[in-house]
Protein backbone atom coordinates (compact mmCIF):
# COMPACT_ATOMS: atom_id res chain seq x y z
CA UNK A 1 0.00 0.00 0.00
CA UNK A 2 1.94 3.40 -1.31
CA UNK A 3 1.27 6.54 0.65
CA UNK A 4 0.65 9.47 -1.38
CA UNK A 5 0.95 13.62 -0.41
CA UNK A 6 -2.17 14.91 -1.07
CA UNK A 7 -1.03 17.80 -3.50
CA UNK A 8 0.45 14.44 -5.60
CA UNK A 9 -2.83 12.93 -5.15
CA UNK A 10 -4.85 15.92 -6.72
CA UNK A 11 -2.05 16.29 -9.40
CA UNK A 12 -2.52 12.17 -10.10
CA UNK A 13 -6.02 11.31 -9.45
CA UNK A 14 -6.48 9.48 -12.50
CA UNK A 15 -3.69 7.68 -12.09
CA UNK A 16 -4.37 6.90 -8.28
CA UNK A 17 -7.74 5.96 -9.21
CA UNK A 18 -7.28 3.73 -11.94
CA UNK A 19 -4.67 1.76 -9.64
CA UNK A 20 -7.37 1.10 -7.11
CA UNK A 21 -9.41 -0.54 -9.71
CA UNK A 22 -6.09 -2.86 -10.35
CA UNK A 23 -6.22 -3.28 -6.40
CA UNK A 24 -3.15 -1.06 -5.71
CA UNK A 25 -4.63 0.90 -2.93
CA UNK A 26 -3.21 4.45 -1.48
CA UNK A 27 -3.20 6.25 1.49
CA UNK A 28 -3.69 9.71 1.20
CA UNK A 29 -1.74 12.02 3.53
CA UNK A 30 -2.05 15.63 4.27
CA UNK A 31 0.82 16.82 6.95
CA UNK A 32 2.42 13.32 7.21
CA UNK A 33 -0.40 11.95 8.85
CA UNK A 34 -2.97 9.42 7.07
CA UNK A 35 -6.01 10.94 6.39
CA UNK A 36 -8.07 8.76 3.82
CA UNK A 37 -7.93 5.62 1.32
CA UNK A 38 -8.55 5.26 -2.25
CA UNK A 39 -9.48 2.05 -2.87
CA UNK A 40 -11.34 0.27 -5.95
CA UNK A 41 -14.86 -0.90 -5.85
CA UNK A 42 -14.31 -4.56 -5.47
CA UNK A 43 -12.37 -4.10 -1.81
CA UNK A 44 -14.87 -1.67 -0.23
CA UNK A 45 -17.65 -3.96 -1.02
CA UNK A 46 -15.64 -6.78 0.19
CA UNK A 47 -15.01 -5.06 3.27
CA UNK A 48 -18.31 -3.02 3.51
CA UNK A 49 -20.39 -6.46 3.70
CA UNK A 50 -18.23 -8.23 6.49
CA UNK A 51 -20.96 -9.10 8.97
CA UNK A 52 -21.23 -6.94 12.14
CA UNK A 53 -21.66 -8.67 15.81
CA UNK A 54 -24.35 -5.94 15.75
CA UNK A 55 -26.78 -7.27 13.08
CA UNK A 56 -27.77 -10.52 14.62
CA UNK A 57 -28.05 -8.74 17.97
CA UNK A 58 -30.80 -6.43 16.78
CA UNK A 59 -32.42 -9.07 14.67
CA UNK A 60 -32.67 -11.24 17.41
CA UNK A 61 -36.08 -9.23 18.68
CA UNK A 62 -34.74 -9.55 22.49
CA UNK A 63 -36.78 -6.33 24.69
CA UNK A 64 -35.55 -4.94 27.71
CA UNK A 65 -35.91 -7.55 30.80
CA UNK A 66 -34.85 -10.52 28.03
CA UNK A 67 -31.48 -10.84 29.43
CA UNK A 68 -30.61 -11.92 33.09
CA UNK A 69 -29.19 -9.09 35.10
CA UNK A 70 -25.50 -8.87 34.65
CA UNK A 71 -23.66 -10.12 37.95
CA UNK A 72 -21.45 -7.19 39.27
CA UNK A 73 -19.75 -9.19 42.24
CA UNK A 74 -16.04 -8.44 42.19
CA UNK A 75 -14.10 -11.76 40.85
CA UNK A 76 -13.34 -14.33 43.36
CA UNK A 77 -9.32 -14.85 44.42
CA UNK A 78 -7.71 -17.96 42.83
CA UNK A 79 -3.85 -19.01 43.69
CA UNK A 80 -2.54 -19.62 40.36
Amino acid sequence: MRQVQLREAKARLSALVDGAARGETAIITRHGKPRAVILGIDEWTRLRDVPSFGRPLLASGLEDGDLLPRDTAPPRDTAL
